[in-house]
């Protein structure tokens, strides 16, 4: 539990991240909402991998494996957000600021399990 609620923490800072970064893109360029998500979103898990590594899990493991590791989890949970962003678009629900919150709370959950029996199952 007690990792959950840093990995929480360090996910809203991470959350903080993708959606200014998120947003300045869709306000500013012509990206795809998608695009502008997924930019957001990478950027938010390079923060987050670091502390996480750092704190949450307290990793001393390779940070070039780990971070591969930790990559490929965040591919997944960005896998999931385009399913989110495919969805809207086919109804044709434009509005980016709730797609990008549906998209990010999809993988949430994800993220978190998958990198605590994964990416630091080392870790006790």
């Amino acid at each position: 539990m007690r990792q959950f609620v840093k990995f929480g923490i360090v996910g809203a800072s991470g959350l903080i991240v993708n959606f200014i970064i998120a947003h300045a893109l869709e306000r500013t360029t012509s990206l795809s909402g998608f695009t502008d998500f997924a930019i957001g979103f990478m950027a938010g898990g390079v923060s987050n991998y670091v502390l996480n590594r750092v704190w949450t899990f307290r990793s001393n493991r390779h940070p070039l494996f780990e971070g591969l590791q930790f990559l490929a989890v965040s591919l997944i949970s960005l896998g999931l957000g385009k399913i989110v962003f495919a969805i809207a678009d086919h109804y044709q629900f434009h509005h980016f600021s709730t797609t990008w919150l549906v998209a990010t709370l999809c993988g949430i959950f994800v993220n978190f399990f998958l990198n605590k029996y994964w990416t630091f199952k080392h870790v006790n």
